[in-house]
């Protein structure tokens, strides 16, 4: 059997919920869908035109000299077959922004808009890898681009406001980057265990924090 992954479950929906992410892989049995607010939606798609084809300096100062060359692109891994596993899996998704450096390197980075959490560094280190990986064994047409040697994320963080006239007013942002060291290895040690968790005969235990799956066996048990 062959799994089609996304960054975004290798990330969120594994971390929360093992048992929800084997059932969802499994038997396509989703968790329901909570959409973000739009207004992040908003943010995220102004901050990706507003930086499209600018220079790296402008995103910052600790990146090398290089451009924001893609923007939101879909990638799409060829299909990882590692040992000791008889089921396969692909990765699927798309990436905030990828910028190509003078030395003819790539670095993938993502946007985010909050209070920049390092304990979070290590959860976001897959869904970057993620995107790496893809880029670097990219699917036969899929979007290639390599050697990938940067990741990173960037958080904006509104820390004041200024207004221009009685009908706008605008907010200013810090901005810190939190740089992601590159290991393929490492996450395809994640990706082993990952397939392991899927080639298992029963789901794990549900996580305790899992409000999905507690509602679930609140019916099932009434």
């Amino acid at each position: 059997m062959n799994f089609r992954l996304s960054p975004s479950d290798l990330t969120f929906l594994y971390e929360g919920c093992k048992r929800c992410f084997y059932l969802k892989m499994t038997s396509g049995i989703s968790q329901p869908s909570i959409p973000l607010p739009s207004i992040f939606s908003q943010i995220a798609g102004l901050l990706k035109n507003y930086y499209d084809g600018k220079q790296t300096g402008e995103l910052h100062i600790a990146l090398p000299p290089g451009v924001v060359s893609y923007g939101e692109q879909w990638v799409r891994s060829k299909i990882i077959q590692l040992p000791n596993h008889s089921a396969t899996c692909q990765i699927n998704g798309r990436f905030d922004i990828v910028v190509s450096f003078e030395d003819a390197t790539y670095g993938v980075i993502d946007f985010k808009t909050g209070n920049p959490n390092m304990e979070w560094k290590g959860l976001y280190s897959r869904q970057l890898h993620a995107y790496a990986y893809s880029l670097e064994h990219p699917a036969l047409g899929a979007l290639a681009l390599s050697p990938v040697t940067r990741l990173g994320l960037l958080y904006f963080y509104p820390s004041a406001v200024n207004q221009q006239s009685i009908e706008r007013l605008s907010y200013e942002a810090e901005i810190t980057w939190i740089e992601v060291e590159k290991n393929e290895e490492k996450f395809l040690e994640f990706v082993d265990e990952v397939l392991d968790v899927l080639e298992s005969s029963e789901p794990p235990q549900c996580s305790p924090n899992c409000q999905w799956c507690s509602y679930v066996d609140r019916l099932t048990s009434a």
